[in-house]
């Protein structure tokens, strides 16, 4: 089950909101439990009872963590809480491998003489197990910290791990930041009213603008991206690029917005990140709950840039590659996340201090192509359809600088290519804030009644509705 369809929209979410705020507090963390349960075991029933197992074994871990930190002048008790902390880290990261990699890593051990005999389990990967993997994480390394007390009870724990506003597609929420929260929130008129704002403009986000361009990408692709001229090809990394933004980020306003009408906090997981004037700006706006969980839970503890030069640098490509591979199974994810390390580090040793001395629009040309780049890989389904795209978008190829349904794509998309543009900056927010309370008032009511009657009619309308990071 998906935010984007009519079934969530005006049967389930009605439903758990009626039942959710009928009930007296104390019951309101079950249900919330149960009925993330079932929104989960929707699309996947299986792994239901996966879930629930993994969820026992962290909330135990966190218990024994905490009994056994509790003596920190004992260094047998001390042993013991390193021990359970590792073993379910091995535990967490050893299901992930299993779902997520293990196939991976078996096809390409077959092109090895003698191992060609090994075949693929063909287990399919549960949906969101990379996003509640590092929530899970979070949990018991706070708990090893000393930066969050173990949850004592069962009910609460799930209820974090299992939330299904931001199951299955985040923000990554580490379990610090949300620790009170579950004991005690604010459900308000307005905290309400907010969140069914920041959701319906979600909403919109994903049907309206991520779908709408989301075609012309999956057109180029179904042509085959070595059929693709120059123009061709930057015309589909643009799309794909508009896409995933609209797609991601509309997704993550919609947990926001969900978790809020909860009574929950949940971390804005994007700041316009097209407006960028560097890759170091872009990565401070893009997916921050990501990017936050690696510096947080792996960049630092690896020494971060503590250590030297060298050391910093070898820490760097370490995290952007777990980062690329987190991502997806594949060569390409490996490469866009190395393909980010590097840039990082010229930034980070040498480029950003000449920078400031360039006038800010070339920045934000230097930023906006490198992002567009970055996404073609990404975009790919293999290595070699990568290579031959970023050949074709930088003019290796035998198809020129543009050909006649690259003119006719331009001409059809051209308003909508215009709107995303203007989506991507914050211009409308600013011009919002600057009408007066009254206005706001007024207006607000009726463009999110027409948001959520357009993106209704689009998704009974049409039978294309993706999401990207459905299955990361």
């Amino acid at each position: 089950m998906v935010f984007s369809s009519t079934l969530f929209l005006f049967v389930y979410l009605p439903i758990v909101l009626f039942v959710y705020y009928i009930a007296p507090l104390k019951w309101r963390n079950v249900i919330l439990f149960v009925f993330s349960l079932f929104f989960y075991g929707w699309g996947e029933p299986v792994y239901v009872f996966l879930m629930v197992l993994m969820i026992v074994l962290d909330y135990l871990f966190g218990r024994l963590i905490e009994i056994n930190h509790a003596h920190p002048e004992d260094a047998v008790c001390m042993k013991r809480a390193r021990v359970w902390l590792a073993t379910s880290i091995v535990i967490n990261i050893g299901t992930l491998f299993l779902f997520k990699y293990l196939d991976f890593v078996i096809e390409n051990l077959r092109q090895i003489p003698g191992l060609s005999g090994l075949h693929p389990l063909g287990l399919v990967m549960p949906i969101g197990i990379s996003f509640y993997t590092f929530q899970k994480m979070s949990y018991v390394i706070d708990v090893y910290r000393g930066d969050s007390h173990a949850q004592k009870n069962y009910i609460k724990f799930g209820t974090y791990v299992t939330m299904f506003p931001q199951l299955i597609a985040g923000p990554i929420v580490k379990y610090k930041d949300v620790d009170r929260q579950l004991s005690e929130r604010e459900h308000t008129v307005d905290r309400f009213a907010d969140g069914v704002t920041i959701f319906v403009i979600g909403l919109a986000k994903k049907v309206l603008l991520a779908n709408s361009i989301g075609v012309l990408w999956d057109t180029y692709k179904a042509a085959g991206v070595e059929n693709l001229s120059v123009t061709g090809a930057w015309m589909a990394a643009l799309a794909f690029s508009f896409q995933i933004y609209f797609d991601f980020s509309g997704y993550s306003d919609m947990a926001v917005g969900l978790g809020r009408m909860f009574g929950f906090e949940f971390m804005r997981n994007f700041n316009y990140p097209y407006i960028a004037d560097s890759i170091t700006d872009f990565w401070r706006r893009w997916h921050i709950s990501l990017s936050t969980w690696f510096k947080e839970y792996l960049y630092i503890p690896l020494g971060g840039n503590r250590k030297g030069k060298w050391r910093n640098i070898l820490n760097l490509l370490i995290v952007w590659a777990v980062t690329g591979i987190w991502h997806g199974a594949a060569w390409n994810f490996l490469l866009w996340g190395l393909y980010y390390a590097v840039l990082l580090m010229i930034e980070k040793l040498w480029l950003l201090k000449r920078m400031d001395r360039w006038p800010r629009i070339l920045r934000h040309i230097y930023t906006l192509v490198i992002v567009v780049t970055g996404w073609a890989i990404f975009a790919c389904d293999s290595l070699g359809m990568c290579m031959t795209m970023i050949s074709r978008m930088f003019g290796f190829g035998e198809n020129g600088l543009i050909q006649t349904q690259d003119v006719y794509y331009l001409i059809s998309y051209a308003l909508i290519l215009l709107i995303l543009c203007i989506a991507s900056v914050p211009v409308v927010t600013e011009l919002y804030r600057k009408l007066s309370m009254k206005v706001q008032r007024v207006l607000t009511p009726v463009v999110l009644l027409l948001g959520l009657i357009l993106s209704t009619a689009v998704i009974v309308d049409s039978t294309y509705n993706p999401f990207l990071y459905f299955r990361f």
